[in-house]
C-alpha cells in the first residue's frame, strides 16, 4: 500500500512539471520572433534611408510606417515644448539684430537723395498756342505761348464748362468717399455678377453725334423687282421684313438680312394697281387701296387670304386712296376728296363717324396716343380734332404754306412737321399748335427744290426725314432742332414715300 502511494506522488509531479516547461519554451519562442520583428524593422528603415523619396513614399505605402517613430513623436508632443538652451538663444539674438539692421539700411536707401538731379526736368516747357487745335483756348492774341500746367487747367475749365460741371466719375474725393461708403453693397453686386452669366452690354437708343455714317446694303426686293412703278416701301412693326407695293399690282414680302434679302411671299391684286399699302399695328395684315377704285384689300397674312372689302355703308366716295391707321391699332382713317374725313373700326371696317375740315383735306396724322388727328388742307390750314368726341379742338395756319401737301407727328409728340408744295417744312411744337391760330415754327428746312411729299420722324425723334416725288434722289435728314446731318439718296428714281 504505501509503494502504491508513492507511485501516485510521482505521477503528480511528473503533471506539474510539464505545464511549467511548456510555459518557458513559449516565452523564448516569443522573444525570438520580438528579435527578428525588430531586426527586420532595422533592416527596413536602413534600407528606407538607402532609396530614393519615391521608393520611400511607396514602401510606407505598402508595408506601412514605423511605429517605433510615431511613438516618439506622440511621446514628445505629451511632454510638451523643448527649453531653448543658452546658445540656441543667443543665435535667434543674433539673427534678430541682422534683420533690424538690414531694415535700418534698406530705409536709409530709400531715404536717400539722388546723386544728381537734371535742371531741365524742372524747368516748365512752354507750348505753342497758335497751333491750329490749340486756337480756340486762346483768350487773347498775346496769349501764344503757355505752360503746359496752365494749359492742362485751361483745358480742365473748358471740359467743365462743356459738361456743365464736375462729373461725378472725375471727381476723385467724392468717388474715393462713394467707394469707402458702398464698399459693402459693391462687393454684393460683384458677387451677384459674378454668379450670373448673360449679355451686360447694352446699346444706347440715341443716335451718335456728329456725322452719321451709312454704308450701302443690297436692294431689299433684289429677288424680285417690281415692274411699274413703287408707291410703298415699309418695315414690319416688329419683325425683320420689309414690305414693297406698286402699280405693278403686286405686294411682295422680303426677309431683310442685308445679304440676300429672301422672298418671302408676294401676292398679287388683279386689276387693282396700288394707291398705298400699309401694315397693320400689330404686323398681322396688309390694307392696300387702289389709284382709281371705291374699295379696298385686307391681306390676312396669318390666314393668308386675300379679303376685298366692297364698301364701306355710308362711305360715299367715288376713289378712296389715301389713309391712316392709328398707333394703337383702333382706327382707320379714310381721307375722301371733299375734305371728309371717315373714321373706320379697325376690327370690322365699318364707319365709326365722318369729320369735314374746310376745303380739300391731302394729310392727315395720328398722335402717339391715338387721342388727336391732325389733318391738313390743300389751303395750308392743319385742323385738330379729337377722336373720342369727333371734335374740332383748334385750327392754325401753316406759316407760308402755298398748298398743303403732307404733315407728321414725332413719337414722343412734341413737334409737328408740316411740309408744302413750295419745299419748305415747317417745324412747330404740340403746344404751340394747340394755342395759337399763327403759330411760328421754330425750325424752317428749305433745302428741297420741288414739293414735300412725305416728312417723317424716326422713332427717337432726333431725325426728320424729308422727301418729294417730283425729283430723283430727294431725300434730306435733319437733326429736329440744330444742324443738317447727311443727305442720303436712293433709286433714280422719284421718291413716294418714306416711312
Amino acid at each position: 500500500m504505501k509503494v502504491a502511494k508513492k507511485v501516485s506522488k510521482g505521477t503528480k509531479a511528473g503533471k506539474m512539471t510539464k505545464p511549467k516547461r511548456t510555459a518557458k519554451r513559449l516565452l523564448v519562442v516569443a522573444n525570438q520572433a520580438a528579435a527578428a520583428e525588430a531586426a527586420r524593422r532595422a533592416r527596413h528603415l536602413k534600407a528606407l534611408s538607402c532609396v530614393s523619396g519615391a521608393e520611400r513614399e511607396l514602401e510606407e505605402l505598402v508595408f506601412g510606417d514605423s511605429l517605433t517613430g510615431e511613438e516618439d513623436e506622440l511621446l514628445r508632443r505629451l511632454a510638451g515644448p523643448r527649453p531653448v538652451t543658452a546658445a540656441e538663444e543667443k543665435n535667434l539674438q543674433e539673427e534678430s539684430s541682422d534683420s533690424g539692421v538690414e531694415n535700418e539700411a534698406k530705409r536709409d536707401l530709400l531715404l536717400k537723395s539722388p546723386a544728381w538731379v537734371d535742371e531741365d526736368d524742372e524747368a516748365e516747357e512752354n507750348v505753342d498756342m497758335t497751333h491750329k487745335y490749340r486756337k480756340v483756348l486762346m483768350k487773347s492774341d498775346a496769349e501764344t505761348m503757355l505752360t503746359k500746367k496752365k494749359l492742362k487747367k485751361r483745358l480742365e475749365e473748358q471740359f467743365q464748362q462743356a459738361m456743365g460741371g464736375v462729373p461725378a466719375w472725375a471727381d476723385l474725393e467724392n468717388r474715393k468717399s462713394s467707394k469707402r461708403t458702398l464698399s459693402d453693397s459693391d462687393s454684393d453686386e460683384d458677387d451677384d455678377l459674378l454668379r450670373r452669366t448673360g449679355n451686360f452690354i447694352t446699346s444706347s437708343e440715341s443716335l451718335p453725334r456728329g456725322i452719321l455714317k451709312m454704308s450701302t446694303c443690297p436692294p431689299a426686293n433684289q429677288e424680285r423687282f417690281a415692274n411699274g412703278k413703287l408707291v410703298t416701301v415699309q418695315f414690319h412693326p416688329s419683325a425683320q421684313v420689309v414690305m414693297t407695293a406698286g402699280h405693278d399690282r403686286s405686294v411682295s414680302l422680303f426677309q431683310v438680312d442685308g445679304i440676300r434679302n429672301p422672298k418671302i411671299q408676294s401676292i398679287y391684286l388683279e386689276s387693282f394697281p396700288i394707291y398705298k399699302a400699309h401694315f397693320s399695328m400689330d404686323g398681322e395684315q396688309v390694307i392696300a387701296t387702289g389709284t382709281h377704285h371705291s374699295m379696298f384689300f385686307v391681306y390676312d397674312m396669318m390666314a393668308g387670304s386675300i379679303i376685298p372689302i366692297p364698301k364701306v355703308r355710308g362711305v360715299e366716295e367715288k376713289f378712296l386712296r389715301n389713309f391712316e391707321l392709328s398707333p394703337d391699332g383702333s382706327f382707320m382713317l379714310l381721307i375722301g376728296n371733299s375734305g371728309y374725313l371717315h373714321l373706320l373700326s379697325m376690327k370690322t371696317k365699318e364707319l365709326i363717324s365722318t369729320m369735314k375740315v374746310n376745303g380739300r383735306c391731302t394729310a392727315s396724322a395720328f398722335t402717339p396716343d391715338s387721342s388727336k388727328i391732325y389733318s391738313y388742307s390743300k389751303e395750308g390750314e392743319v385742323f385738330i380734332w379729337d377722336v373720342r368726341s369727333r371734335k374740332s379742338l383748334h385750327k392754325f395756319e401753316d406759316e407760308g404754306s402755298l398748298e398743303g401737301k403732307c404733315i407728321a407727328v414725332s413719337k414722343n409728340n412734341q413737334y409737328v412737321a408740316c411740309g408744302s408744295s413750295s419745299g419748305v417744312v415747317n417745324l412747330y411744337t404740340t403746344d404751340v399748335c394747340l394755342k395759337e391760330n399763327r403759330p411760328k415754327p421754330v425750325k424752317a428746312i428749305m433745302n428741297l427744290v420741288t414739293s414735300a411729299t412725305c416728312v417723317t420722324f424716326n422713332p427717337t425723334t432726333e431725325i426728320l426725314a424729308v422727301a418729294s416725288r417730283d425729283a430723283d434722289e430727294a431725300v434730306k435728314l435733319a437733326e429736329t432742332l440744330f444742324i443738317f446731318l447727311k443727305e442720303d439718296t436712293g433709286e433714280n428714281e422719284p421718291v413716294t414715300e418714306v416711312l
